[in-house]
């Protein structure tokens, strides 16, 4: 078996978990069910991003110890998961002392290496980012451009610092050549004008004052906390037994493939392999990097108040039909809006009227004349495997729901319910074939559903509830 390493990006957990993170969990999960039906050895892994200073002050306003608030907020991500029948097979805090001890391996590598220094620094630091930014990477009203209306904080302190500049050309040369693959090309263009730019080297420490003494500290300086996105990146690595199971790192890693969002593509793309470099480890093979959501075409943003819960539309319409949605819907490398008059619309045109309409008209005909269906190998159809091989979830989806179509065609054509006999055994085993396509192919996207389809058309045909009942 080919091993197959994937992670979701690590979420800050200083809130709940809202509909971005569903879709991400989303498209991870149903990149590791494609490989896993394609027979490989799979582990995906998340966690929690623990160390950021959001989470110190969020803590604070909520009256609460850092470690209590993080913990409660952590549990919330997992249950989401488990909400989407997503099974994370690790899920890494970024608190556990496992984790500390493997970043400041890390730290140790990169400092054996001559690529940290201490120096005296001020700069603007946007805390929602948890980045220091020159003046001119800001918008025109000196905010940062993925958390405009925040002001960002002037900080002076003394830090460490990361020879992020040595590495320039070595990590252009690396993503030009697709070594490290960044999906889709415009964000590999993205990172490529970034680099056009030139690297400075980056602060990758803080103060424990500022840092409120949370954090990993830094070996040998108890004065000092790592940089967050210096041990969170560490996340993949530590998950995994870094610098703690030699033969569990070695199994897995590398990442075959990182599903992060749009707005952290500078720290996966240009900041994590400098370090991985410096440490003289090898780099993950890809990144997969998503949009973001609007929200009935707006931004979402909670000063507006259009933070969707994802667990209320899973309690609404079920776990399948949220999966339905991200993945059909939503373009896999694209911004795409969240719209739930949208979701109702689709979840019965397509799922209710659609698949399910087809489901169980052809069982009701079958159990009727007592249809039975020999076991069949599932597996992708060839288009299917392709699409999904390149996270076209949309595309893939769009495929399967032709076969459905052209299906329900068929049915209209043959109008079976006057026919009896042979020739009615005959044109079910037809209708039948095409659900047992929808439901293997189905199989990285509605799991469940895909289950129930394929239990319901394995020997004796039985009609059952409805799928997808209608909504009114």
């Amino acid at each position: 078996m080919n091993k197959f390493y994937l992670t979701t990006a690590i979420p800050y957990v200083n809130a709940a978990p809202h509909v971005g993170h569903a879709l991400e969990f989303v498209q991870a999960d149903a990149i590791k069910r494609t490989r896993v039906l394609l027979g490989d050895d799979v582990l995906l892994l998340s966690g929690s991003d623990e160390n950021a200073l959001k989470n110190v002050q969020a803590a604070e306003k909520a009256g609460k110890k850092i470690q209590e608030f993080v913990d409660e907020n952590s549990k919330l991500f997992e249950d989401l998961a488990q909400k989407l029948n997503i099974k994370f097979d690790v899920f890494q805090k970024g608190s556990n002392p496992d984790h500390l001890t493997s970043s400041q391996k890390l730290w140790e590598l990169c400092d054996k290496n001559g690529d940290i220094y201490k120096k005296e620094y001020s700069g603007l630091y946007c805390v929602g980012c948890e980045a220091f930014y020159e003046p001119e990477e800001l918008n025109e009203n000196g905010e940062c451009f993925e958390h405009p209306g925040k002001k960002l904080e002037e900080v002076k302190e003394t830090n460490y610092f990361f020879k992020l500049s040595k590495y320039e050309s070595q990590i252009k040369n690396l993503i030009e050549s697709d070594t490290l693959k960044i999906t889709p090309q415009s964000r590999k263009n993205e990172v490529l004008g970034f680099l056009k730019q030139g690297l400075k080297d980056i602060s990758i420490s803080r103060s424990n004052e500022r840092a409120k003494n949370w954090g990993v500290p830094v070996p040998n300086d108890p004065s000092q906390r790592m940089y967050v996105w210096f041990d969170a990146l560490n996340i993949y690595q530590s998950g995994i037994g870094f610098g703690l199971d030699e033969n569990e790192y070695n199994k897995w890693w590398p990442a075959d493939v990182h599903v992060i969002g749009k707005g952290i593509i500078k720290f996966h793309a240009i900041y994590w392999p400098a370090f991985l470099i410096s440490a003289g480890l090898k780099l993950p093979k890809s990144l997969f990097v998503h949009g973001y959501f609007t929200v009935d075409g707006q931004k979402m943003s909670k000063t507006i108040g259009n933070v969707i819960d994802p667990i209320y539309l899973i309690d609404k319409y079920g776990a399948d039909a949220i999966r339905y949605y991200f993945l059909s819907e939503i373009p896999p490398t694209g911004d795409g809006d969240f719209s739930e008059s949208r979701l109702k619309e689709i979840y019965n045109s397509n799922l209710a009227n659609g698949l399910g309409n087809l489901v169980a008209r052809v069982a009701k005909l079958a159990e009727k004349v007592n249809l039975k269906i020999e076991k069949k190998e599932s597996g992708f159809s060839p288009e299917i495997k392709e699409k999904l091989e390149d996270y076209k979830f949309n595309e893939a989806l769009g495929l399967i729901w032709e076969k459905i179509g052209e299906a329900d065609k068929k049915i209209n054509q043959d109008e079976p319910w006057k026919l009896e006999g042979k020739e009615l055994e005959d044109k079910l085993q037809g209708y039948a074939s095409y659900i047992i396509y929808a439901a293997n192919n189905l199989a990285p996207f509605m799991p469940e559903t895909s289950e129930k389809i394929l239990s319901q058309f394995t020997g004796e045909v039985k009609s059952g509830e409805s799928l997808f009942p209608r909504l009114s």
